[in-house]
């Protein structure tokens, strides 16, 4: 079954200070002053980033009064996972190879 991805997906996970911010949100929701304690960026620039991952699905906000929550929708990220599925399986089988071709080598 061929899955297509949209590529808002793969643009917002594509940066690492995005990739960051979704691991920190497994953890639970988090407003973006806690969220920029963990860098060297301001919250300008953390919210810039949150308005991404937002736009691509990846985070909703909660507002609690003054504040926004963010939690993580790491439900986009299955169908990463679902289109990258075939090419980890053709990984597996390359490295596998290798590790039976050094197994030989020091036999």
């Amino acid at each position: 079954m061929m899955v297509l991805v949209t590529t808002d997906v793969f643009g917002a996970i594509a940066n690492p200070t995005r990739r960051q911010l979704l691991v920190l949100l497994r953890g639970g929701p988090m407003n973006v002053t806690a969220m920029a304690e963990q860098f060297a960026l301001g919250r300008p620039a953390i919210s810039e980033h949150l308005k991404v991952l937002r736009d691509a699905g990846l985070v909703r906000e909660e507002p609690r009064g003054r504040e926004r929550f963010y939690h993580l929708d790491a439900e986009p990220l299955r169908e990463v996972g679902e289109w990258l599925g075939p090419y980890e399986q053709f990984w597996r089988a390359k490295l596998a190879g290798l590790r039976d071709l050094l197994d030989e080598e020091h036999a």
